[in-house]
C-alpha cells in the first residue's frame, strides 16, 4: 500500500498528523476498519478511524481538551474534529476488549488491551485490519487481507458470537456483501438466518440508515435478495409477507426493476420495493397509502422521504399513455419535483420486461419544450375574485379555482380578464 496515493487528501493528512502525534508521545498508533479496507481495495477513504493504545485521558491530554470531543470515553472512544471540513472528523479509540453485550448492540464494559485482542471483537475479517501508515505495513489478525482478495465477506471468529453482540452486524453483513459485489461466507450466512428475528432488537433509525445506504446504491437488487434469502427483509417488512403473486409484484419483478434503475436514489427504491402494497386499480387505494405511509413512520424516516415515497408509490401507472391526457394532467404530474424519479422508475420496468418506454420518451421530449412558467404558471384569479363574485368559501369555490385553473394549464385562457369572464360563465351555467 502506498501512502503517497492519499498525500492530496486533506482528511488522510489530518489523521496521519494524529498518528504522528500519538506515536511520538510513545503510543502505539494504527489506522483501523473500514480505511484499510478501502485502500486496500484502491479506493480513498471518506474517514479514517485511528486505534492506539492510549487510554482516552491521555488522547485528550495530547491532543488538547479544547479540540477533542468524549463521544463515547467510557469505550474507548474520542472524536477529534478538524479545524476545516475538508479535514473531516477522526475518531481515535483506544485499543479495546469488549465485555458481554446484553442490549444486541453494546457492551456492558471494556477492557483496553493489545491490538490483537482488538481486533478480534470486530465484526468481519475485511474490517478488522491496522495499518500503520508510518511503516507503510498492514497488520493482519484475522485473514482480512485474503478475504478481501477472494472477495468474501466472513465473520471473525464465531459469526453466531459476532451477531449475538451486535444485531446490526446482520444487515452490515449484507450492504458489505452486496455494495462490495462480494459473496457471503457460507458459516456467516447460516448464523443471519439462524438469528434474523434478532434484527427487530436493533433502533428502526439504524434499521432504515442501512437500508438506505442498500437501497441508493447499484447493486440494491443484490442486497434486497440477499436480505429476502436470510430472512432479514420479512423480518423488518412482514408488512409484504403474502402478497407476491399477480404479475408485476412478486420480488423477482421488483429485484430486475431494482437492479435496472438508472438513478441512485433510496427513495425511488423503496417505491419499487413496496409496490405490492399499493394498487392503482384498488378501491381502497387511500387506504393502501395510508398503510404505505405508517410503515415508513414505523421506521422513523423523515417526513420528506415518507412524502416522496408515498407519491412515487402512488403514481406509479400515471405516466401510462400520458400523450393522450389533457395538459392539466400532464403539467402537475411532470413539474412534480418526485417526476424525474417516475420517469427513472418507468424506464427501469420497461427495461426488466426487456421494451422500451414510449410514454418516458414522450414526457421527456414534452418537457424540452415547455419553460417553467407554462409548466407551472402564476394563478390568474384567487379565491378573493370567486368571493367576489358572491362565492362563499367551500367545495363549490374550491371547484371552480380548479375548473379555472385546469383552462390555464390546457392554454384555452392566458389572462385575468378571461378568468373571471370563464367564472362567470360557470357561476350562471345550469347544474348539470
Amino acid at each position: 500500500m502506498n501512502p503517497a496515493d492519499h498525500t492530496t487528501s486533506q482528511r488522510y493528512g489530518f489523521a496521519l498528523a494524529i498518528v504522528r502525534t500519538l506515536r511520538s508521545a510513545g503510543y502505539q498508533a494504527l489506522f483501523a476498519g473500514g480505511c484499510v479496507r478501502d485502500q486496500l481495495l484502491g479506493r480513498i477513504p471518506k474517514d479514517y478511524d485511528v486505534a492506539t493504545s492510549a487510554a482516552p485521558e491521555q488522547i485528550m491530554n495530547l491532543l488538547g481538551r479544547h479540540r477533542t470531543v468524549p463521544v463515547g470515553a467510557a469505550f474507548g472512544v474520542v472524536m477529534v474534529p478538524g479545524s476545516t471540513p475538508a479535514e473531516g472528523a477522526v475518531e481515535v479509540a483506544t485499543f479495546r476488549s469488549d465485555g458481554q453485550y446484553i442490549d444486541g448492540r453494546r457492551p456492558t464494559s471494556v477492557r483496553f488491551c493489545s491490538p490483537i485482542e482488538d481486533a478480534q471483537r470486530r465484526d468481519f475479517t475485511i474490517n478488522g485490519m491496522f495499518f500503520d501508515p508510518l511503516a507503510n505495513e498492514v497488520l493482519d489478525y484475522v485473514g482480512g487481507q485474503q478475504d478481501l482478495q477472494q472477495q468474501v465477506v466472513r465473520a471473525i471468529g464465531d459469526p453466531l458470537a459476532r451477531f449475538h453482540e451486535d444485531k446490526l452486524r446482520l444487515l452490515r453483513a449484507v450492504r458489505f456483501t452486496a455494495t462490495f459485489g462480494f459473496r457471503l461466507d457460507p458459516a456467516t450466512e447460516q448464523a443471519i438466518c439462524r438469528t434474523c428475528h434478532q434484527i427487530t432488537q436493533v433502533s428502526v433509525e439504524r434499521i432504515a440508515q442501512e437500508m438506505r445506504r442498500m437501497l441508493e446504491h447499484p447493486e440494491r437488487a443484490l442486497a434486497c435478495r440477499l436480505l429476502q434469502q436470510t430472512g432479514l427483509l420479512p423480518a423488518i417488512l412482514p408488512e409484504l409477507q403474502g402478497l407476491d403473486g399477480p404479475a408485476g409484484s412478486d420480488l423477482t419483478t421488483r429485484l430486475s426493476i431494482l437492479q435496472a434503475l438508472p438513478v441512485e436514489s433510496a427513495e425511488a427504491a423503496w417505491a419499487i420495493l413496496l409496490q405490492p402494497l399499493f394498487q392503482p386499480q384498488q378501491a381502497d387505494a387511500k387506504r393502501r397509502l395510508s398503510l404505505i405511509q405508517a410503515l415508513l413512520r414505523r421506521l422513523k424516516m423523515s417526513n420528506q422521504e415518507i412524502e416522496d415515497i408515498g407519491w412515487l408509490t402512488a403514481h406509479r401507472s400515471a405516466l401510462d399513455n400520458l400523450a393522450s391526457r389533457p395538459l392539466h394532467d400532464i403539467k402537475p404530474l411532470l413539474n412534480h419535483s418526485c417526476s424525474r424519479l417516475l420517469l427513472a422508475i418507468n424506464d427501469a420496468a420497461a427495461h426488466a420486461a426487456g421494451t422500451v418506454s414510449d410514454d418516458s420518451n414522450w414526457a421527456r421530449t414534452f418537457l424540452s419544450t415547455q419553460t417553467p412558467d407554462q409548466m407551472n404558471p402564476a394563478p390568474l384569479i384567487s379565491g378573493h375574485d370567486v368571493a367576489a363574485a358572491g362565492i362563499p368559501p367551500g367545495p363549490q369555490m374550491r371547484l371552480l379555482l380548479q375548473q379555472i385553473r385546469n383552462a390555464q394549464l390546457d392554454e384555452v385562457i392566458s389572462t385575468q380578464a378571461a378568468a373571471l369572464q370563464l367564472l362567470q360563465q360557470l357561476i350562471t351555467a345550469p347544474n348539470p
